[in-house]
């Protein structure tokens, strides 16, 4: 495997090139990706060709006025086009911002000031006229007025020498999900390559002979760091699906493909598990894993009875890369824990720090996870775009610590169990009780798919426990489910900490890559 110095020394340089570490350092003739149709109709597109047709659209992109340091937004689906699009940015020494396809105009406003250019899915173009502001718009598909079509700025000619833009080069401004607020910029830096890099060959042991797939969006991180860029720094195929999301298409991708090691948010687990479509026989997947949110025990218990394995939970950030996991790779592998994230990955150093002061908490108290900066050489994030203030609240005023705002505990020999985010822990009557662990008990009755726990103003106990159930088709609300899943709390997690409220509703509160916005439900 590859040593952290050797990645650090490879990517975290003064001369570093993106497109060459992703693209042209690799054999022309190897695969790069397998893109796979909703049809289930499939296309191999090799380095050689990624390498012409994105130093192609570089040019082109520089004819529009691109150049370094230049930010150029992304507002599409996965496919060949995606991948080409992003080479091609990168080879400019350009930073390519991704839009999520789930986005509403507002939210796409959010994050495309300063923006240059806007390359796009046919699909998805009318929601750029709801943008203020002038900016080129290039779409994947037939192009009217002013708008410039994909395919004819592949006929430029190639550039002849991509951008080396050094590791303190910002090549992806990816924001923050907004779980807990207003989403921030994030510059993501070439050394970043390095992290990325581990995590794919560490917590996900990709290899050579892997059929691998990472069923997240690229308009997120874990999409963009280990759909995309990381299989490119290794060098090795993966499959890209230009489809959205279902069940029986997922199941059938897994079985007619042969994919060997599979990843996804806690979303698609959980909706693979909820869909009526069987699991088909045969399938070969040696690693499932997991990240995002924590995963559910009765999802990981589900996954190895319907798989054949289990899924091993991940945990990281978009400021971060993946830093703790239960990781596949034998120099990593260690025992599986119910509702442990597993433990830190090499080149990271985590911590939990006391609720009160930046010291080391004790074995299993719970407490601030932190990554220790003096023991972190993979540590890359150095602020948000334009937030100093933002900034300032991850980080100790010592600078040792990142704090990352979300609560654990840590065991004697390393095991982190995710709590909540800093701002989700309920405060009851003098207890600290983190959401997370009630959710997982509410999610063992058979009436509920979905769960989310929160914190509500109380005279009396300061806060109180309010749960916000979605319930399964045919499952009926009243008083009493409502007691089964107050008692249930009670005898499987803690007589204090069970639901004072229990409201049923139709749906969460998501962002649009699937994770819990909690303080929306502390407004109701």
């Amino acid at each position: 495997m590859t040593s952290i110095a050797d990645l650090l020394s490879r990517y975290d340089r003064p001369d570093a090139c993106v497109a060459r570490l992703l693209c042209d350092d690799h054999p022309d003739g190897d695969v790069a990706f397998t893109v796979v149709e909703s049809d289930l109709t499939s296309r191999d597109l090799t380095f050689g060709e990624l390498r012409d047709a994105s130093a192609r659209f570089a040019t082109a992109l520089a004819e529009l006025g691109v150049g370094r340091g230049d930010r150029v937004a992304t507002l599409m689906a996965k496919s060949a086009d995606f991948v080409v699009a992003v080479l091609g940015i990168w080879r400019l020494g350009a930073v390519q911002v991704p839009l999520f396809t789930a986005f509403a105009p507002p939210a796409i406003e959010t994050r495309v000031g300063g923006v240059r250019v806007v390359i796009t899915d046919p699909n998805q173009r009318a929601k750029l006229d709801q943008v203020p502001g002038e900016r080129r718009v290039i779409v994947t598909g037939e192009a009217s007025g002013n708008d410039l079509a994909f395919a004819d700025l592949l006929r430029a000619d190639p550039q002849p020498e991509p951008v080396a833009v050094g590791g303190d080069g910002t090549i992806v401004e990816l924001f923050t999900s907004g779980t807990t607020g207003a989403p921030k910029g994030v510059p993501i830096r070439a050394r970043a390559l390095a992290a990325i890099r581990m995590y794919q060959e560490y917590g996900l042991d990709q290899r050579p002979e892997d059929v691998f797939w990472n069923a997240a969006d690229p308009g997120w991180a874990y999409g963009l760091y280990y759909a995309v860029i990381g299989p490119l720094a290794l060098g090795q195929r993966s499959l890209l699906l230009h489809a959205g999301f279902a069940p029986e298409l997922t199941y059938a991708v897994l079985e007619r493909f042969g994919v060997t090691n599979f990843t996804a948010g806690p979303t698609v687990y959980r909706a693979l598990r909820n869909a009526d479509a069987p699991v088909p026989d045969g399938l070969r997947l040696r690693h499932c894993s997991s990240a995002g949110e924590p995963l559910n025990p009765d999802v990981i218990e589900w996954a190895e009875k319907a798989f054949g394995v289990p899924i091993r939970d991940h945990y990281g950030q978009t400021e971060l890369g993946m830093v703790i996991a239960n990781g596949w790779h034998p120099d990593v592998y260690g025992e599986l824990r119910p509702g442990s994230m597993g433990r830190a990955l090499p080149g990271w150093q985590a911590e939990v720090l006391r609720p009160d002061a930046d010291e080391i908490a004790a074995p299993g108290e719970q407490g601030r996870v932190a990554i220790d900066l003096h023991e972190s050489p993979l540590m890359w994030f150095t602020g948000y775009r334009d937030a100093p203030d933002r900034t300032a609240e991850r980080f100790s005023a010592d600078g040792r610590w990142y704090l990352t705002g979300d609560v654990a505990t840590k065991s004697p020999d390393g095991y982190f169990t995710f709590a909540s985010r800093d701002d989700d822990v309920i405060l009851m009557a003098g207890y600290r009780i983190g959401p997370f662990e009630v959710e997982s008990v509410l999610l063992q009755h058979d009436a509920v798919a979905e769960a989310a726990v929160v914190g509500l103003p109380d005279e009396l106990r300061g806060e109180v426990l309010a749960a916000f159930v979605v319930l399964r088709p045919g499952a009926e609300p009243g008083e009493a489910l409502v007691t089964e899943l107050q008692q249930l709390v009670k005898t499987k997690f803690a007589a204090h900490a069970y639901p004072r409220q229990v409201h049923f509703v139709d749906e969460l509160p998501k962002t649009p890559s699937g994770k819990l916005q909690r303080f929306l439900l502390r407004k109701n």
